[in-house]
């Protein structure tokens, strides 16, 4: 297991869960009284919070404790939100809710191209958190693994049960989002999916609000990790004015390759 040394921390880049961290979450929270509140509703819910009450503690605390998944305050001190984040995003596929005074779109459209995988704005009901983290910890397949499927196409290698990509036998790492994208275009190679029908694959209807514009980005980083040349794919191309698809053996489907 390759380690890797991030901002003054040591951190592995395949993070594994045994049974006893499936319902640990951490919460990294600087309010004492909303820290207290999640806590009290997590354990409620039957899982195990961790609390850090800023950005660096809250990177070596998920490293130590493994999270099954991280809610995470924003406006943090010293190291913020944004950046926690980010950092989370080099090492894990943590699923990551965002919670947060901020409810600009701009903000939560941010949010969520970062790679977190919804977006909570403050004041909130606890209620409501705890039914988005069970919809994302079912979304995401972190509370449990796939059915024993694998899906090969070309050089690219799902295995659902054990939740690992690899490509031309090199094992290939993706947060949540982009594993949900993949798996759903490597299903049906040759079907085009609409930007709305990948949105609400990644973010299920009434959950969240977002923007179509969201799937694109994704769509962008996994190119970046699976295709040999990103700006000439081979694999999920884009039918223009539709949305996406993942390439099959019929040479005159339409589609290109933008």
């Amino acid at each position: 297991m390759q380690r890797i040394i991030l901002d003054g921390y040591l951190f592995y880049a395949n993070i594994r869960m045994n049974q006893n961290d499936k319902r640990r979450v951490l919460v990294i929270e600087d309010d004492p009284n909303t820290a207290a509140l999640v806590a009290l509703y997590l354990e409620r819910e039957g899982f195990k919070p961790v609390i850090a009450e800023n950005g660096r503690k809250g990177l070596a605390k998920a490293d130590q404790c493994r999270p099954v998944l991280v809610i995470l305050d924003l406006m943090l001190p010293g190291l913020d939100g944004w950046e926690v984040c980010r950092q989370l995003r080099k090492i894990s596929e943590v699923p990551i809710i965002m919670l947060t005074a901020r409810d600009e779109e701009i903000d939560r459209v941010a949010g969520l191209t970062l790679g977190a995988d919804d977006y909570v704005v403050k004041p909130f009901s606890p209620r409501e958190l705890m039914a988005r983290v069970k919809a994302v910890l079912r979304r995401t397949g972190f509370m449990g693994m796939g059915a024993g499927r694998v899906l090969i196409q070309d050089t690219i290698q799902m295995d659902l049960e054990k939740r690992r990509l690899s490509v031309a036998g090199r094992p290939v790492s993706l947060t949540p989002h982009e594993y949900v994208l993949l798996e759903t275009l490597m299903s049906a190679p040759g079907r085009t999916y609409t930007r709305d029908e990948l949105l609400n694959k990644i973010y299920p209807r009434g959950e969240t609000v977002v923007v179509d514009r969201v799937v694109d980005v994704h769509i962008g980083k996994l190119r970046q990790k699976i295709e040999l040349n990103p700006s000439d794919p081979r694999h999920i191309l884009t039918v223009r004015g539709i949305g996406y698809r993942f390439a099959d053996r019929n040479p005159d489907a339409l589609g290109d390759k933008s």
